[in-house]
């Protein structure tokens, strides 16, 4: 049981004796099945699943967790079921292992597709039980520390891999002491000199600049104490890739150790934290525009804390992050930190759990509306791999979205419906192109039409996985409904210029034997030649038209939509610009013909605020 012992060590901490018997038995199994087994370093095979194991138990995870650790590879390398398995350690264990088996069991024709299906399995297999990518993240952490022993093109391959798709992951779970040492690593062995330079950087400065710490931390202490706010106080180092996309990205430079150097205050509640604040400025002065409240609003994968950035000593920058003691959990182990208090005794999830668990059902959705794997995967990365903003509702309710975000993402954060019904957007009281990035602090009001439809060209703005996947579910639901309209009318009319009763008109045959009809001044037709004239007819249905609408730039929207619907017509989209002069709105709504059509349009030109109303014609 030599090999057992580090893992022994580390349970032996939390789990009962009972519960330690069921790990020895699951890593007997473990050691026989792998017996004659050897990974690349010459080390037996059992040594990886024993460290895995070992991971996952320093996260204090529960028993089954720590048994699947040892055992996640049996199913894969050697002769057991996952029958066997459920028959000696009962069927969750074995379902585990069987979710993390299956994401290295497939076969794909391309290096691709196997990537973009093993992504999709991880994910699906985390929504059923996280338990599973917690053990793929372990597993993937072990691999990492031992890449000395492969060739260094399947050392940077591996690295790429892991930067791309497990650290992100480790960080959306909140686990950030996971995603901070696999960045080390990859970093490590995708630029080993580069490695080499920065921890020789950062040594430098711990050796000159060393003497600051002490007296800030005691510095922080005292006012604390004298504030009668019981705290602890410590520092940390940055991470080395950290500090390294740092100086990368904003050309950033050593200055002392403090550049590298966070401060952190932990307190006993959320009050203390506020006032803790308060202290620190009183005592250093703070940076404008530097101090960031994650307690209000935190973080998606659960985080909470207090930032700011001050002026210490000498014009040395001091960073300190304020938080209570189960933040400081939270912040150091995300969802995990659920096992932890399960232990303490303490039921309720985390703020990490229930942020995850949104996630997760989100997941499940885009999974349901997704047309293959690589939709998939582009949906959840840019989800996963994203910082994120925070906008409010007109009655206060926070939506986090992801940077890069439009109206059009915020919509359908919201509701489904409201993404597929919306025409426009009101941003903090003035009217605001559904196609710009929104910014953190703006409160968004969505204006809807019941007569709406999403379109194609909002794929290429929004950034939300649930927004493209909503987009493109509807816009397949579309071609599905035009598609079986179209034998009976026999007559696709042309999306690019609109024609309408009272138009002239010409048309030309498909190969379908549809009849596709445009108005006359529409550029498509140079390209048949062979199109003839043609009425536009009316039987009862409505007419798109395109109008492009100039106006003041203090217009409101709502006036506009407002005349609109007075000339009982629907309003289908609006796109909106601005600039220092005028605002520009192109707007797509109904119409009956080109009488019902001019009515709309005096009534648009008849408001004070607009300056000019157009037809658009592609002409």
């Amino acid at each position: 049981m030599e090999l057992f012992a580090p893992l022994d060590k580390i349970i032996q901490g939390y789990l009962p004796d009972e519960k330690i018997m069921l790990v020895k038995r699951a890593f007997v199994v473990a050691r026989d099945a792998h017996e004659g087994q050897y990974r690349s370093s010459g080390e037996p095979y059992i040594t990886h699943p024993v460290a895995v194991a070992s991971i996952i138990a320093d996260m204090r995870l529960d028993h089954e967790a720590v048994m699947a650790a040892l055992l996640h590879d049996v199913i894969e390398d050697t002769p057991y079921t996952e029958e066997q398995l459920a028959a000696e350690f009962g069927s969750s264990v074995a379902e585990i292992v069987e979710g993390v088996s299956k994401l290295d069991k497939l076969k794909f024709r391309t290096r691709q597709e196997a990537q973009a299906e093993s992504f999709r399995k991880m994910i699906l297999a985390m929504t059923k039980d996280i338990r599973v990518v917690l053990i793929k993240l372990a597993d993937r952490t072990h691999n990492m520390r031992t890449l000395g022993a492969l060739r260094p093109d399947k050392r940077r391959r591996i690295a790429r891999e892991t930067l791309e798709i497990y650290s992100p992951l480790a960080h959306r779970l909140g686990i950030e002491h996971v995603k901070n040492e696999l960045e080390d690593l990859c970093f490590q062995a995708m630029h080993p000199q580069r490695y080499v330079v920065i921890h020789r950087v950062i040594d430098d400065a711990r050796n000159t600049g060393g003497e600051l710490i002490q007296p800030i931390l005691k510095n922080l202490e005292t006012s604390l104490e004298q504030a009668g706010i019981p705290a602890r106080v410590y520092g940390r180092e940055k991470p080395a890739f950290y500090i390294y996309q740092s100086l990368k990205n904003h050309s950033q430079k050593f200055r002392t150790i403090l550049d590298i150097y966070n401060f952190r205050v932990v307190t006993h509640n959320v009050d203390d934290c506020y006032r803790a604040l308060g202290c620190v400025h009183r005592l250093y002065k703070p940076r404008a525009g530097q101090i960031k409240d994650y307690i209000a609003v935190p973080k998606t994968n659960g985080y909470q804390a207090l930032h700011t950035a001050t002026i210490g000593p000498k014009g040395v920058p001091v960073a300190v992050q304020i938080r209570t003691e189960e933040m400081d959990q939270i912040a150091k182990m995300g969802v995990t930190a659920h096992w932890v208090f399960k232990q303490d005794g303490k039921n309720d999830q985390t703020t990490a759990q229930i942020k995850a668990q949104r996630w997760l059902e989100n997941i499940i959705e885009l999974q349901q509306s997704a047309g293959n794997s690589f939709e998939f995967i582009e949906s959840v990365k840019s989800d996963l791999f994203s910082h994120e903003i925070y906008v409010f509702t007109p009655k206060g309710r926070i939506i986090e979205l992801p940077k890069g975000a439009t109206a059009v993402d915020f919509a359908y954060a919201v509701h489904t419906d409201v993404g597929d019904s919306c025409v426009g957007a009101i941003v903090d009281r003035s009217d605001y192109p559904l196609t710009q990035p929104l910014v953190s602090g703006q409160t968004v009001d969505i204006v809807t039409s019941p007569h709406a439809k999403p379109r194609a060209i909002w794929l290429s703005s929004v950034v939300t996985g649930r927004a493209k996947s909503r987009i493109r579910q509807a816009l397949k639901t579309q071609e599905e409904s035009t598609a079986l309209k179209a034998p009976m009318q026999n007559r696709h009319y042309a999306n690019c210029c609109h024609p309408i009763p009272g138009d002239k008109a010409r048309a030309y045959k498909t190969e379908g034997n549809d009849w596709i009809v445009h108005h006359a001044s529409c550029l498509t037709l140079r390209h048949h030649p062979e199109s003839i004239d043609v009425q536009v007819e009316n039987e009862g249905q409505e007419f798109e038209v395109e109008l492009r609408i100039e106006m003041q730039r203090a217009a409101a929207l709502g006036n506009l939509l407002a005349a609109i619907s007075a000339n009982h017509s629907n309003i289908h989209s609006v796109w909106s610009e601005e600039d220092t002069n005028s605002s520009l709105a192109i707007l797509l709504a109904t119409t009956k013909d080109t009488r019902h059509l001019s009515s709309m349009m005096r009534k648009i030109q008849n408001l004070p605020e607009v300056i000019s109303v157009k037809r658009n014609i592609n002409a």
